[in-house]
């Protein structure tokens, strides 16, 4: 169910701890989003680029996450630049491109872009499992940690509801089409699945009781950062505070 085709590998990435990768990337992440100056970002994007290459990851692979984005930018890029309003830096029939719908098309588009290399380097290099412990040893929320492994360790079992379920309307004759018995037919789905899925949930609740669960997942392993991480820790340091710089540096002088 869960696609992890960058979690496995020998690279630097992979080797540093997972906790230090995870908040590289949110405080990575939070400023790109709050930057709006072309340099620092065009700079960003150089720095995931060069974090997807010390990952090791293959272009065709990270170019399959970002054609689905890219989708989403390419409306981003028809909308804005005729509705933003004027100065228009040219003109089509009765349309005018805008200057400030363009640059704004092209600062979501850097961010965009530099935020889901660098999480695809620094987080998506990591299984699943492995990002739900390293989030439960910085402290997050122990509700939210066991639904993240419970989530990535079952919901498999969901899918295999859902198929048996239109495995069986199909059996029984049912064409889709746009029509009442259609709706009703796919709400009932719906509502099975839930059914089913809180009847699997509540056997799966026993069944881990009765092998002596207490509410909580114990480690076997403890993440040790290593000088390697370290060191990738502070260069990463200084390169956010070095995009800050550039971002609002002028203002604090």
């Amino acid at each position: 169910m869960f696609d992890e085709p960058f979690a496995t590998g020998r690279s630097f990435i992979h080797r540093i701890d997972p906790r230090h990768r995870i908040v590289i990337a949110v405080v990575y992440s939070f400023v790109v989003a709050l930057t709006d100056r072309f340099a620092p970002l065009t700079g960003a994007l150089i720095v995931s680029l060069a974090l997807a290459a010390l990952a090791r990851l293959r272009p065709a692979a990270v170019w399959r996450r970002l054609k689905v984005v890219f989708g989403f930018l390419a409306l981003i890029w028809i909308v804005l630049p005729l509705t933003t309003g004027t100065p228009f830096l040219a003109r089509i029939g009765p349309m005018g491109i805008s200057t400030a719908g363009v640059l704004l098309a092209a600062r979501i588009s850097l961010k965009t872009t530099a935020i889901l290399i660098e999480f695809t380097a620094l987080v998506a290099t990591m299984p699943l499992a492995t990002l739900g412990h390293a989030l439960g040893q910085i402290k997050m929320p122990e509700k939210l940690v066991y639904l993240v492994l419970m989530t990535y360790r079952y919901i498999h079992l969901l899918e295999n509801e859902y198929q048996r379920t239109v495995r069986a309307i199909r059996l029984r004759g049912f064409l889709p089409g746009t029509n009442m018995h259609t709706y009703k037919t796919y709400a009932y789905l719906i509502g099975m699945l839930f059914v089913r899925s809180v009847a699997r949930a509540e056997r799966i609740e026993w069944a881990m009781r009765c092998r002596g669960f207490r509410g909580r997942f114990y480690h076997l392993v403890d993440f040790v950062p290593t000088p390697a991480t370290w060191i990738f820790s502070a260069m990463m340091g200084i390169i956010i505070f070095w995009i800050a710089i550039l971002e609002w540096g002028p203002h604090l002088w």
